[in-house]
């Protein structure tokens, strides 16, 4: 019978709740179990999809066009299995679907409560089917305990714990444990208050995370042992690792994954082996030199919005063997700016990368950042809205379509990207549903491209047919393939009806490649996708040169 191990957060948020899952699933993994991993989020949005990245951070999508919190990212990306949108719900999702039985009358008269009705629907969703074998479902529960938003989802795993067989059911409670510098002390109240707060909704945490900056001296360990009512063996000390690649590793050498297992009463498990996160975490520490990557984008302000597009970045160096760095532009700083300071900012690097993005702002400077790639040959990579600058950049300085835009920006007298069905009828997912204003047009999850044979991209995927993700509105005009193909940016893939331009690439460039997906979205530390391979192959070969 598959086991619950249900994640929690306190004293403050962003203590890295998706990283101990994901890592803690891992290990499980390395044991030889199949693990699954799921998140509640409390937020009333019905998904993350309309929020700001400010807001939220990156929307992470998954195969079935699910628009799902980031950490989804970090499981998948750790135990390499595909989320789906059974695997992320929200207050919102919940509400939505309580309100719709509601109406169709199928509570039968009854006054619908937060219980029995939210937990049960909470529940509904915690032990659907995880799919066939898995061992252990891992739930991840946003926030903090205390949130008042959060309540119901406590309730609700609270009664699960109750529900559930004996010996099948961990609480895992992360909670921060501060040094005082001035005092020289680390603080322990913080962490006893966030168990207080547990206990007082019913939940009496198994295993304590407790994030730190420097090791936990015995006598604190005990007393936190003593006042919060678990094991001194339970209290897992969590700091700061070298890079996330090592975490499970950090967390293995606590103690963690046998801890929980010892929870469940199983003290057979194999040892895990662990030997390509020994692997990875070698590389990332030991690399054969170093590139600069220019990230040119609109949010950067915040890189939680780029979480996966930097994990990918990443995995491309671990396939050189070279450490990336990050120079973060925001696209509006080159607007209106000088050549010569755009050139300041860019001539040093690697590799320049435009990423995905809405709306217009920052877009004329990411523009002006396409044609110095393109002019001074440094390796350019652009990713959705990347892609779409890259081919207005063609159209205008290349093949003289001055007025060349996106209807995105407004009205257009040469609209080279806009809403596909301003030109094709039968193309779009429908999403969200056909009276919303955001949906109808949007085309999210996997499908499929064809590739032409000879191209830089063939030659990259090793093949002619691919599926990648995809989490946009607006597409490139293929009624505008002639004329910039005129230029040397070439369409070398297609949609499989061959309607709408998925990827472009210069052959007079060292590499110059646009895609209209989320490559970011499916690459794996120990499987890199071969696009950010092969761009900082690139990036590699051009730091040598300069």
């Amino acid at each position: 019978m598959t086991r619950y191990i249900f994640i929690t957060g306190g004293v403050v948020s962003s203590l890295g709740k998706g990283l101990a899952s994901a890592a803690l699933g891992a290990l499980l993994q390395a044991r030889g179990y199949k693990v699954r991993l799921r998140k509640l989020d409390p937020y009333l949005n019905v998904d993350p999809g309309t929020m700001s990245p400010y807001q939220h951070g990156e929307v992470f999508v998954t195969e079935d066009g699910a628009e799902t919190d980031l950490d989804l990212g970090h499981y998948e990306r750790f135990t390499g299995v595909n989320a789906t949108r059974g695997d992320n719900v929200t207050t919102g999702q919940i509400y939505k679907t309580i309100l719709e039985k509601e109406r169709r009358g199928d509570y039968l008269g009854a006054t619908v409560q937060v219980i029995p009705h939210v937990t049960d629907e909470i529940k509904r969703f915690v032990l659907s089917d995880p799919g066939e074998g898995v061992d252990f479902v891992l739930v991840e529960i946003g926030g903090t305990v205390g949130d008042i938003e959060g309540l119901p989802f406590f309730e609700a795993i609270r009664q699960l714990g109750q529900q559930l067989p004996r010996g099948h059911v961990c609480f895992v409670h992360l909670t921060l444990l501060p040094y005082i510098k001035t005092a020289g002390e680390m603080k322990t109240k913080p962490t006893q208050h966030s168990v207080k707060e547990l206990r007082s909704i019913g939940i009496q945490p198994d295993i304590l995370l407790c994030r730190c900056e420097t090791e936990i001296p015995a006598g604190e360990r005990r007393k936190i042992a003593l006042f919060c009512n678990v094991r001194e063996s339970a209290v897992i000390e969590a700091q700061d690792s070298s890079s996330i690649y090592t975490v499970p590793l950090d967390y293995h050498r606590q103690g963690l994954d046998t801890e929980v297992l010892e929870v469940f009463g199983i003290t057979d498990a194999p040892a895990p082996d662990l030997s390509r996160w020994e692997t990875i975490g070698h590389t990332l520490t030991h690399p054969d030199g170093e590139v600069n990557i220019a990230i040119v984008g609109k949010y950067t302000g915040l890189t939680d919005a780029y979480k996966s597009l930097v994990e990918a970045l990443v995995h491309g160096g671990v396939a050189n063997n070279v450490r990336v760095r990050f120079d973060w532009v925001e696209g509006e700083a080159f607007e209106g700016g000088e050549e010569a300071m755009i050139a300041e900012r860019l001539t040093g690097v690697h590799g320049v990368l435009v990423p995905g993005a809405f709306g217009q702002r920052g877009s004329e400077g990411m523009i002006r950042a396409v044609r110095f790639a393109r002019e001074h040959e440094i390796p350019y990579f652009g990713i959705c809205f990347g892609m779409q600058m890259a081919m207005i950049e063609a159209a205008r300085n290349l093949a003289g379509l001055k007025d060349a835009s996106s209807t995105e920006f407004g009205p257009t007298s040469e609209p080279v990207v806009g809403l596909m069905t301003e030109w094709v009828r039968g193309n779009a997912r429908e999403t969200r549903g056909e009276g919303d204003d955001l949906g109808g047009t949007m085309r999210l999850g996997a499908y499929d491209a064809v590739l032409t044979p000879g191209s830089k991209v063939f030659d990259i995927y090793g093949g002619q047919a691919i599926s990648e993700r995809h989490r946009h509105r607006y597409e490139v005009n293929i009624g505008y393939r002639e004329a910039i193909e005129g230029t040397g940016l070439t369409f070398s893939g297609l949609s499989p009806d061959g309607v709408l331009p998925e990827i472009c690439e210069r052959a007079d460039h060292p590499w110059f490649v646009g895609v209209q997906f989320h490559p970011e979205l499916k690459s794996r530390p120990f499987e890199p996708h071969p696009l950010f391979a092969s761009f900082i192959g690139a990036a590699k070969e051009r730091s040598r040169l300069v």
